[in-house]
């Protein structure tokens, strides 16, 4: 051992028992007994170790110590009387002999217990993340973050992947989020952007002749904080194969990530190949979400029908979707619960009733159903006991508000959530283009790049609407991992999928020069993905927040608390960009 410790403090065993030793590391807390008595625990990266402190002399200058603070001791290794087997080193202690203060912790009192951090404030968290990141728990998570990139990094490899760095410093390009802009000192007026995803430079690599391309890559992207989306910054597992279709990138995905999930994981099983393919309107229709959580059994049945005509305001004229749970033993207050929670989610209320085990509808809008009982029970396929949630509105409404209540349901029921295993699924065959919602115009629905299914003839002949792209989505237990897709690598199908949207050709060569211009060099059939790092961390810790796994996020408002960013510059570096800051009114 180096740094002038003889052992670390996850080490020392019987085997030592009689040796002298030196120790490192920081005092975490003292049981004191007496003025000659008092038990230490000493912690560094490894684990923690019991000092016994038996004298007055040691007794003062422990005391003299405040928490946290980095020491050194010097001591014997003995056995001890009152074992602790829960811990690697519970059957030894070490009586010092001396102790020398390292790094001294000023402050009498701690922000938050280090062993409780994660119970505390998260912004009071993220100010002090040194001290939260103290915390094992914290620590063991950064660890994993770690091993599982070296794990992913080694299974690419494997599979015959090339890890080539892209630019971090490029130009603006419309990935569907807002850009971080950087000012060009040397070009005023003109600006750098961070990559939202090394999207054009992984397609230009396939058209220079690299055939299998991956990096562990850092986006940027201007977005709002989201449990599962960090805002700032992330990292992807990004990939890019010439020659490939989506059948490659499936096998490729499906041979790597599934064993590091199982290996890493909380939970021990993961999907064996091939995965679930579930096209896009499907999962809409069937799970009322691009993103199902598949451990769940319940799925969704059209209700619009046997609802129509029940006097019931809410559903006269929108599309009705059921979520029909069998055995479904809440409380009223449960239930209540439950459909508060989805209108906070969809902003959309849910309703329901109960076929009671008399054969009776019961609760709910039940009253509205009584004139059409045999109807309703034949058309939902209900049994006694069944519990019946709905949701209504404009179909994708009804659609996403009752895929919401099916994922709330099904994480109440625990007969209908299969809860320890990592479920894989891919959504396919996403519709290439759709209405903005606040444009009211056409617009590219996944990614502008993809190829779309059935090509140029497709784009000339059929309603822009109904063409389907090459377009992917990689979901795990309910999040969406990544979006992939067959590229579009044959430059007159770009321009005119393009110029479904309003963008001209001199608008696309001019947004995207360089690989416009690759690819009319010739450039190879290419399809690729990108499954998100920090998500797939997140989940295989079982953490309920992606900034548990980073080391050190930002919060919510995309603030570094602890380091104050963003902050103020100083005029003169202002002048030198060439930027003035002007007051809005």
């Amino acid at each position: 051992m180096v740094q002038s410790r003889t052992h670390n403090c996850n080490e020392l065993r019987m085997t030592n028992v009689g040796e002298k030793v030196t120790l490192v590391g920081w005092y975490e807390n003292m049981r004191k007994v007496s003025k000659n008595l008092g038990f230490v625990i000493l912690r560094d990266f490894y684990g923690t170790t019991q000092l016994v402190v038996e004298t007055e002399e040691m007794m003062e200058i422990i005391d003299g110590i405040n928490k946290e603070s980095t020491i050194s001791i010097t001591g014997i290794v003995r056995e001890r009387s009152n074992k602790n087997m829960e811990l690697p080193t519970g059957e030894i202690e070490v009586v010092p002999e001396s102790i020398e203060i390292l790094g001294k912790c000023i402050y009498n009192a701690l922000p938050f217990e280090i062993n409780q951090s994660k119970e505390a404030d998260e912004n009071f968290r993220l100010k002090y993340r040194y001290l939260d990141l103290r915390n094992p728990n914290m620590k063991k998570n950064i660890v994993m973050r770690s091993q599982i990139v070296a794990e992913l990094r080694q299974r690419m490899n494997a599979q015959g992947f090339m890890e080539i760095t892209t630019p971090i410093l490029t130009c603006s390009s419309p990935e569907g989020a807002r850009d971080y802009l950087v000012p060009a000192r040397n070009h005023p007026g003109k600006f750098y952007a961070l990559p939202q995803a090394p999207q054009q430079f992984k397609q230009i690599l396939m058209a220079s002749g690299f055939d299998r391309y991956f990096q562990i890559a850092p986006c940027f992207r201007d977005e709002d904080a989201r449990a599962d989306r960090s805002p700032g910054e992330f990292y992807q597992l990004d990939m890019e194969m010439a020659f490939a279709s989506q059948e490659d990138v499936f096998a490729v995905v499906e041979e790597v990530l599934p064993p590091v999930f199982e290996k890493y994981g909380i939970y021990k099983t993961a999907s064996k190949a091939p995965f679930v393919r579930i096209p896009y309107l499907e999962a809409m229709d069937k799970y009322g979400s691009d993103k199902p959580d598949l451990r769940i059994d319940l799925v969704l049945t059209d209700a619009t029908a046997c609802m129509e005509g029940c006097g019931f305001g809410p559903f006269e004229g929108n599309v009705v979707k059921a979520v029909v749970v069998d055995g479904f033993t809440a409380t009223r207050k449960q239930i209540d619960a439950i459909c508060a929670e989805v209108e906070v989610a969809t902003a959309r209320k849910a309703f329901w009733f109960r076929l009671d085990e008399n054969g009776e509808l019961v609760g709910g809008i039940s009253k509205f159903l009584q004139d059409r009982k045999e109807a309703v029970i034949e058309a939902l396929g209900l049994k006694p006991g069944c519990f019946v949630g709905l949701a209504a509105g404009k179909k994708l409404e009804a659609q996403k508000t009752a895929g919401v209540l099916r994922k709330l349901l099904g994480a109440a029921d625990e007969k209908h959530m299969k809860k320890d295993c990592y479920e894989f699924c891919w959504i396919v065959d996403f519709p290439m283009y759709e209405i903005g919602e606040e444009s009211g115009a056409l617009e590219f629905c996944h990614n502008p790049f993809s190829m779309p299914q059935g090509g140029m003839e497709a784009l000339n002949s059929q309603d822009p609407l109904d063409i389907l792209a090459y377009q992917y989505d990689l979901v795990c237990n309910g999040v969406e991992l990544s979006s992939g897709a067959v590229r579009n690598h044959n430059p007159e199908i770009m321009i005119k999928a393009f110029e479904l949207v309003g963008l001209g050709e001199e608008a696309v060569k001019a947004k995207f020069p360089a690989m416009y211009n690759a690819f009319c060099y010739g450039a190879p059939p290419h399809a690729g993905i990108a499954p998100g790092v920090d998500r797939m961390i997140m989940l295989i810790c079982g953490e309920e927040s992606i900034r548990e796994i980073i080391p050190f996020p930002m919060n919510k408002n995309a603030m570094d608390v602890m380091m104050s960013a963003p902050g103020t510059v100083e005029d003169k570096q202002l002048a030198e960009l060439h930027i003035a800051i002007t007051k809005q009114d």
